[in-house]
């Protein structure tokens, strides 16, 4: 079973930071896409930034000069750099992840995980 954590969510300040973390644990062989999405009370979810297994970052036009994200291959783990926050960014931050498990020496599959969400508030 291949599960993702969130990690580094709280309460921060308007103009504070936050880095955000994403550990994929299980029977991973590769992971060929991280993603981080938002959901704010009231708003459909979006998409704020991704980073594909070639190093190809998207951001949200909201995110860009202010958000990074990235990966450490080795530990699995993805992460998301916020800075400058702006109250407009409290929401509830998830990561998801397209990977390619392997769950018996010679089987493969690709799957979609998502994890189970931890929440930025920016507000004085």
């Amino acid at each position: 079973q291949v599960q993702l954590v969130e990690s580094g969510g709280g309460l921060v300040q308007p103009g504070g930071s936050l880095r955000l973390s994403c550990a994929a644990a299980g029977s991973i062989f590769s992971i060929y896409r991280m993603g981080w999405y938002r959901q704010a009370p009231g708003k459909e979810r979006e998409l704020v930034a991704e980073l594909t297994d070639g190093g190809i970052t998207n951001y949200a036009d909201s995110a860009k000069g202010r958000f990074t994200i990235s990966r450490d291959k080795d530990k699995n783990t993805g992460y998301l750099q916020m800075n400058s926050l702006r109250p407009e960014d409290t929401a509830v931050y998830t990561c998801n992840a397209h990977i390619i498990e392997r769950y018996s020496p010679s089987s493969y599959r690709n799957l979609e995980v998502w994890g189970q969400g931890t929440l930025v508030t920016v507000s004085s």
